[in-house]
């Protein structure tokens, strides 16, 4: 306990965090403070980028590995995993219909960009090492939880043909496809084809301003997240308190599954991080194509007003000490 304290402290010490919290409060209290929409999706291009290309960078100096092959694995694992268990919770134990358990699934299942970025800076802080493809198995983790909550939603929708559910072939390609997955990929090969050299020619831009640019990017996500109090009272009390128990049972599915094949400290961290995160970015876009009459204010609310800021700032050090205790 003493150990998960002191992480939480360690955490809440970062600036990136600490605006978070700043820009919550500054749109709890109405305050005009505000990012043009423009410059907050460069700073989001800017974050994608620099994590993808620095985690090819790496990945083509480590190589591969057995380990990358096994984490592949258990990426997909903890996309089937925690994707059924949202839907049963929300589905059989909450008494929501299935296309709104299908579409927070998805949520669940789905990966944050911005979490696993924040983790990253968080085990750097505190100089803990990760191995570098887990950038890899961040884009393979976004897709396949979509797919599979909406291949649940097409399951329990066969006694109700007027339910609209789009196309799989359209599920598909927005899943697969989305702005997020093409950078994060494609970047990371970029990094990797071009090693060291392509590596110190961007690396004053797209590494060094790092912790200066995710530090404005939190301060956005904390006004939007701030604005998404009001909402909680439609969201009701029992949504409420499973998005934060949500992301701790699947951060310890995350866990225990990445120290049982022997990964190290940080590298276990980071996917029960993963596992833990919830998508605003992805997982929103599909859905909303795919399940047109699900609510937003269930997925969206719950996402990112509730489990994202608890992610942030509670979550990250306590799947850094389940981890530290299963070395």
């Amino acid at each position: 306990m003493n150990e998960l304290l002191l992480n939480g402290f360690s955490n809440l010490n970062n600036p990136a965090i600490l605006f978070f919290v700043l820009g919550f409060i500054a749109s709890i209290i109405r305050s005009d403070i505000k990012i043009p929409e423009s410059i907050v999706k460069i700073l989001s291009i800017y974050l994608m980028i620099s994590i993808g290309y620095k985690g090819g960078f790496e990945i083509s100096h480590s190589g591969m590995s057995d380990d990358l092959l096994k984490s592949f694995f258990i990426s997909l694992v903890i996309s089937v995993t925690t994707t059924t268990i949202v839907f049963i919770t929300i589905y059989h134990l909450l008494k929501k219909d299935f296309l709104n358990a299908g579409a927070i699934a998805a949520h669940y299942g789905s990966v944050s960009v911005v979490t696993f970025i924040t983790a990253v800076s968080f085990l750097d802080k505190i100089g803990v090492e990760y191995n570098s493809y887990i950038v890899g198995m961040l884009a393979i983790m976004e897709s396949p939880a979509i797919l599979i909550a909406l291949l649940l939603v097409k399951f329990f929708n066969k006694s109700n043909s007027n339910t609209e559910v789009t196309n799989i072939k359209e599920i598909f390609k927005e899943a697969l496809f989305n702005g997020s997955i093409v950078l994060l990929f494609g970047s990371l090969l970029i990094g990797f084809v071009t090693g060291s050299k392509g590596y110190n020619l961007i690396s004053p831009f797209f590494v060094t301003p790092f912790q200066g640019v995710l530090t404005l990017f939190l301060l956005e996500m904390g006004m939007i997240a701030g604005k998404r109090i009001e909402e909680f009272k439609k969201v009701g009390l029992k949504l409420g308190i499973v998005a934060v128990f949500f992301p701790i049972i699947n951060g310890i599915i995350g866990v225990l599954l990445a120290s049982f094949i022997g990964l190290n400290l940080g590298t276990t961290t980071l996917f029960g991080v993963l596992a833990a995160s919830s998508s605003y970015i992805a997982a929103p876009a599909a859905v909303r194509l795919a399940l047109p009459q699900a609510n937003p204010i269930y997925y969206i609310t719950m996402s990112l007003a509730i489990t994202f800021p608890f992610n942030i700032i509670l979550g990250i050090p306590l799947y850094y000490s389940l981890s530290s205790m299963l070395q």
